[in-house]
């Protein structure tokens, strides 16, 4: 997919780049727990000001209701924004506005400059184009750096591609790079591994990777509905009795596996008591909440033989100990796979980070939603907007 690049922008020693990333970080109690999107986002910022660029950065964080909550301001952003670029980041007052304007204008040659919380601005998720204008007048370029938001037609997002010369930025462009080349050429054999608690938010991910993939290993409480499928129980465990006819349908296909033991407690903490059982022997007010040592066996030696991996969605309750050893031994063989290996963002993301092993797969996603979404439809409107920008 051809996409308009950095080096396609005007020249921009002077000018002021309006940066959309996305620094959705987690927090806890106001400090951030993992900084990966913050420091994803330095190899465009660094390209820009190296260039002379003034940066107007932008990004959302959290799910304020359109207004200002101090929850969710992006001060400690700027904070360790500043610290891995190595230089100040002044924290706009708020997204919009004259003070805002005045503080953009005022910047001088690599100068950064991050707005408030884009979804303080109602606007922002309603796509605004009065809320768009505002916020491209801060800037003179536009740079998409946003994977993980780039699935959402914001106005941050597909307004500025409208309005101001715009390109991709490194990370946009590594993305799409990656994950359009799992569609278009992927090393045989190819092999889908997808957890999660709903079929329903897989089921179209699911169709679109059969039709590439030579076997998808099915995880996580997903899995459940798929045993319905195959007439069996599955205790108290989460299902969806409305796509059991879908998940017959891919089971059908002879290239969808589930889980042929799971691991059942009668609550998810990490002193329950467990039991590992066969899939097809889940009790009454048991539930399933990882796959059994023999299903992650079996899932290990079809990732090692693997010439592609994309994986995305865990295994099982994951951040509970007495459900890790699944989506670890999933972790750990798609490490140790030759072949190239795609994490998809989300929690099993996080699993590979969490365990250390994030250095040794090829490429970890930053939006587990938006990768899921190109997947399935091989665009997305951030993508969109930005092939059809004025330039």
């Amino acid at each position: 997919m051809e996409l308009p690049r950095l080096e396609d922008l005007p020249a921009l020693d002077g000018r002021r780049v309006l940066v959309r990333a996305d620094f959705n970080v987690p927090l806890r109690d106001g400090a951030i727990e993992d900084d990966l999107r913050i420091t994803s986002a330095l190899p465009t910022l660094q390209w820009l000001r190296e260039r002379g660029a003034a940066i107007v950065a932008c990004s959302h964080l959290g799910r304020p209701k359109g207004a200002p909550d101090p929850k969710y301001s992006m001060r400690p952003v700027a904070q360790r924004l500043g610290e891995v670029l190595d230089v100040p980041v002044q924290l706009a007052p708020a997204v919009v506005g004259a003070d805002v304007s005045a503080a953009a204008a005022a910047l001088a040659p690599g100068d950064v400059l991050l707005l408030e919380n884009l979804r303080f601005e109602p606007g922002e998720t309603a796509n605004d184009a009065s809320f768009a204008d505002a916020l491209s007048a801060l800037a003179d370029v536009y740079v998409n750096d946003a994977f993980g938001a780039s699935h959402r037609a914001h106005a941050s997002i597909v307004g500025p591609p409208a309005r101001v010369p715009s390109a991709a930025g490194r990370l946009l462009e590594r993305e799409v790079f990656v994950l359009s080349g799992l569609l278009a050429d992927p090393r045989r054999p190819f092999v889908g591994v997808l957890g999660g608690a709903k079929v329903s938010d897989k089921l179209a991910v699911i169709d679109a990777l059969l039709e590439r993939c030579d076997v998808i290993l099915v995880g996580g409480a997903m899995a459940f509905t798929f045993l319905l499928a195959q007439g069996l129980t599955a205790g108290d465990s989460l299902v969806e009795p409305d796509f059991v006819d879908d998940c017959r349908r891919l089971l059908a296909t002879d290239r969808v596996r589930i889980p042929v033991d799971v691991v059942i407690a009668r609550e998810i903490t990490s002193d329950t008591a467990t039991r590992i059982v066969p899939a097809s022997a889940i009790p009454r007010g048991w539930k399933g909440l990882d796959v059994g040592p023999e299903t992650a066996a079996s899932y290990a030696d079809v990732i090692s033989a693997a010439g592609t991996v994309l994986w995305n969605g865990p295994m099982g309750v994951f951040e509970v100990e007495p459900f890790a050893a699944g989506t670890r031994s999933v972790a750990e063989a798609v490490a140790a796979c030759p072949g190239f290996t795609v994490v998809g963002g989300g929690d099993s993301a996080a699993a590979v980070r969490q365990m250390g092993l994030a250095d040794r797969v090829d490429h970890v996603s930053t939006g587990g939603g938006a990768s899921l979404e190109l997947i399935e439809q091989g665009d997305l409107p951030g993508l969109e907007a930005l092939r059809k920008s004025r330039g």
